[in-house]
């Protein structure tokens, strides 16, 4: 069975001791992805105000830019978008942003339609709006 690591060099750096993914067999798990960009740690869409305190958020930028980073992790471990076969999605603020992610999660997945989780928790451990935890299927 192959079990290997994997660390993509274009996914914004994990924010803990973990890899960006790992695969078993013919499954990737990937570790939790975020919107942060990759070239400075910067996440899209944040409002900070003069105090550099969080004042608010695009969460429409934010979907961007994960679904961005999954795709990164995907093509550094062999996959494409059309493996996905589950996705676990966390917001942080399910009343205001679901609508809008709900939207943007369709333009992305309108021909691979993996199961789908979508949670609404209090916080993330980094401000950001939107995580997700993928499960992709490889044939190889």
């Amino acid at each position: 069975m192959t079990v290997s690591i994997v660390h993509a060099h274009t996914a914004p750096k994990p924010v803990g001791a973990y890899p960006h993914a790992r695969r078993v067999g013919n499954l990737l798990f990937l570790s939790g992805v975020g919107p942060r960009s990759a070239a400075d740690n910067s996440i899209p869409g944040n409002i900070y105000d003069t105090n550099g305190a969080l004042s608010g958020y695009d969460i429409a930028a934010q979907c961007h830019a994960v679904f961005a980073n999954v795709r990164a992790v995907l093509e550094a471990s062999g996959a494409r978008w059309e493996d996905l076969v589950d996705v676990t999605v966390f917001l942080t603020d399910m009343a205001k942003d679901f609508a809008i992610y709900n939207r943007i999660y369709a333009e992305y997945f309108n021909i691979a339609q993996p199961c789908r989780t979508t949670l609404g928790i209090s916080a993330l451990p980094t401000p950001i709006a939107i995580e997700l935890k993928c499960i992709a299927a490889l044939t190889d």
